[in-house]
């Protein structure tokens, strides 16, 4: 694993605007995953928020931002398709969990999960 590439990952979770972060991963994972991720159950609220309409709490914040950044770290070697397809499928690293599952208790453990998949790959 590239670290430079890890840590461009990082820095960019932590530095874009929420809306922009937001849009970028309803692009990728689609509107209701990234409401499973953020722990709401109205996937509406992830347009809002990618409008700049409206602010997820600090909680479902983090979580947008670690997803972002494993996101960002799997478009680097894999499709978008190939990218929701590990969010949303059993993990063998996850106790055959899925990631998006996941993220909100172990963002650590699926940051792990999506770093054995790259080197796996």
């Amino acid at each position: 694993m590239n670290v430079s590439l890890e840590q461009a990952a990082h820095n960019l979770a932590t530095r874009l605007d929420l809306p922009a972060l937001v849009r970028s991963l309803q692009d990728v994972l689609g509107q209701r995953t990234v409401a499973v991720i953020a722990g709401v159950s109205d996937a509406k609220a992830v347009g809002k928020w990618a409008r700049g309409e409206r602010t997820p709490h600090p909680d479902a914040e983090r979580r947008l931002r670690d997803a972002f950044q494993i996101t960002q770290l799997l478009l680097q070697h894999e499709s978008a398709e190939t990218v929701r397809a590990w969010f949303l499928g059993m993990n063998p690293d996850l106790d055959d969990q899925a990631p998006a599952l996941m993220l909100a208790e172990h963002p650590q453990e699926v940051l792990l999960a999506a770093r054995n998949f790259l080197a796996n790959g």
